[in-house]
């Protein structure tokens, strides 16, 4: 594609903001921004991956994927807004989930230790997980909401911190991983993943892109599972204070 092509494109978005004013959405500053903002993003991380690939170093490669965690977290840490130290909290789990996945890769050597197959597969688990986390953290909240008396009554008759909350936190974490295995479950009926698609209009064998594709497949799916389960653990001693009350004033 060409700039030329690329700025055709555009036409697209020129029809939902036409179809924005028409129908009275209120949808065109939105639209209009999130557009520019994907280009200019897009860009300029396209610049930053072919200076990063030809450096070879890394170094400039482990920086790369601290700075994703750390946009990924501090997104994400919006939803839990009010809970103490969340952003550490949010950026610990996203990290133990990189490490995790991206050491079983290498280690048992399933993909090529290289800039390109391991950033580009971290922008995958670590936007999956930035997901996950804010998916968990809004639902925790909604059913801290509802269901707080439920927490106060199991409290009061001699329950732990951990059984009182133990079925609010299975709730969120199921909740926040029904998207993910929703989609998973449709793939190659409903939907040809993006990579898939890209790697076939390259000339790639659509063989070896569908293996490649399941290996991502496998990867989001466990790492939203860690994500969630490991988020959600690490939070739920920050909902009691030390006379192990419920404690959630700052995030109502």
């Amino acid at each position: 594609m060409n700039l030329l092509t690329i700025l055709l494109s555009f036409g697209f978005v020129i029809i939902a903001l036409f179809l924005s004013a028409a129908f009275k959405l209120g949808l065109g500053r939105d639209l209009l921004i999130t557009s520019v903002r994907a280009t200019i993003q897009l860009m300029i991380i396209g610049y930053i991956l072919k200076m990063v690939f030809g450096f070879k170093n890394p170094l400039v490669m482990i920086v790369m994927i601290g700075l994703m965690i750390l946009v990924a977290s501090s997104n994400a840490a919006k939803r839990g807004r009010g809970l103490p130290h969340i952003f550490w909290k949010v950026y610990l789990t996203i990290l133990i989930v990189e490490a995790i996945t991206q050491g079983f890769l290498l280690l048992l050597h399933i993909v090529p230790a290289t800039p390109q197959y391991i950033i580009s597969i971290s922008g995958m688990i670590i936007g999956n997980s930035m997901v996950i986390a804010s998916l968990f953290l809004n639902r925790l909240k909604g059913e801290l909401d509802m269901r707080k008396d439920e927490v106060l009554l199991v409290l009061s008759l001699g329950g732990s911190q951990k059984q009182s909350i133990y079925p609010i936190l299975k709730q969120s974490i199921r909740s926040s991983l029904i998207p993910t295995i929703d989609s998973q479950k449709t793939i190659g009926l409903v939907q040809l993943p993006g990579m898939m698609t890209g790697q076939i209009i390259a000339g790639a064998d659509p063989i070896q892109a569908v293996r490649l594709q399941l290996l991502i497949v496998f990867l989001i799916m466990t790492a939203a599972t860690i994500t969630s389960i490991i988020l959600g653990f690490l939070i739920y001693p920050g909902l009691f204070n030390r006379e192990q009350q419920l404690d959630i004033q700052g995030w109502e």
